[in-house]
C-alpha cells in the first residue's frame, strides 16, 4: 500500500509539472523554447530560495525528471561545490551535477539521429 501512495504522489508531482507547462502553452504565445528555460530558470530559483527541495522530498522523480528537475540539480551541484571548494565551485558543481545526463542527452540524441535519418526543412 505504501508503494502504491508513493507512486500516486510521483505522478501527481510530475503530472502537475507538466500541467503547468501544457498550460503556458495553450494560454499564451510563449515558445515551447521560452517554456523550457522558464522552467529550468525556475528549478534554479526555487532551489535557491529552498522551495524546490521539499517538493523532491514529497514527489521524488515525479519532481526531478521534469526539466525544472534539471535547474534543481545545477543548482544543488553548484551550491555543494560552493561549499568544498569555494568560488571556482560556481563555475564547476553545475556540470559535474548533470554530467549523467548531458552525457546521455548527446548519446541518445546521435543515436537518434543515426536511425531517424534527419533532414532539414
Amino acid at each position: 500500500m505504501d508503494m502504491i501512495i508513493e507512486l500516486l504522489k510521483v505522478f501527481v508531482t510530475g503530472g502537475l509539472i507538466c500541467v503547468i507547462g501544457q498550460i503556458l502553452i495553450d494560454k499564451t504565445k510563449l515558445t515551447p523554447a521560452r517554456i523550457l528555460v522558464i522552467f529550468v530558470t525556475l528549478g534554479v530559483v526555487f532551489t535557491f530560495l529552498g522551495i524546490y527541495a521539499p517538493i523532491v522530498e514529497f514527489g521524488k522523480s515525479g519532481a526531478t525528471v521534469p526539466i525544472s528537475g534539471f535547474g534543481y540539480s545545477l543548482a544543488k551541484g553548484v551550491m555543494q561545490e560552493v561549499d568544498q571548494i569555494g568560488f571556482l565551485g560556481i563555475f564547476t558543481g553545475g556540470v559535474k551535477a548533470c554530467s549523467a545526463g548531458i552525457s546521455a542527452a548527446i548519446i541518445f540524441g546521435f543515436l537518434a539521429a543515426l536511425f531517424a535519418k534527419p533532414t532539414i526543412k
